[in-house]
């Protein structure tokens, strides 16, 4: 497993290329795991990507992969960034390094989406530029 990448993805991500494209882009979920695993067999890594609306699936899931011993985690918390402690927690309490990503810029957008509890325990976030922020978080866990 230290060659594995966990990809998390949090509530709505399921919807995306349907939902407020003008804000998450028009490529699905489907299509942003095609390009991730593409390139993460070029680095010699595999990724288990995953997605769920309930809270508690991906802190189970941030568990497992420290038990696995992933070699990262990149979670995309969807809402629970802005209002999950429990998830805050979880990722405070493994040592599997874990990179916050967004697909829009947080900090552009409304006042309520401003603060991250999921920052304050990660090892770092990218945020902002699209599906291209899975593939630079990759890059980012490649390299840890």
């Amino acid at each position: 497993m230290a060659d594995t990448i966990y990809v998390l993805n949090g509530p709505n991500l399921n919807l995306l290329g349907l939902r407020e494209p003008e804000i998450y882009g028009s490529d699905t979920l489907d299509d942003i795991a095609g390009r991730m695993e593409d390139r993460a067999k070029e680095l010699d890594l595999d990724i288990d990507l995953r997605q769920s609306n309930h809270e508690g699936h991906l802190i189970d899931w941030l568990h497992e992969a420290q038990a696995r011993g992933a070699k990262a985690v990149i979670l995309n918390p969807g809402g629970y960034t802005h209002t999950s402690i429990a998830l805050h927690d979880a990722v405070k309490s493994i040592t599997t390094p874990v990179i916050e990503v967004h697909l829009s810029n947080p900090h552009a957008r409304e006042d309520f989406r401003h603060t991250s509890y999921v920052v304050r325990a990660a090892r770092g976030t990218i945020a902002g530029f699209g599906a291209l922020s899975y593939m630079l978080a990759l890059e980012a866990a490649a390299r840890l």
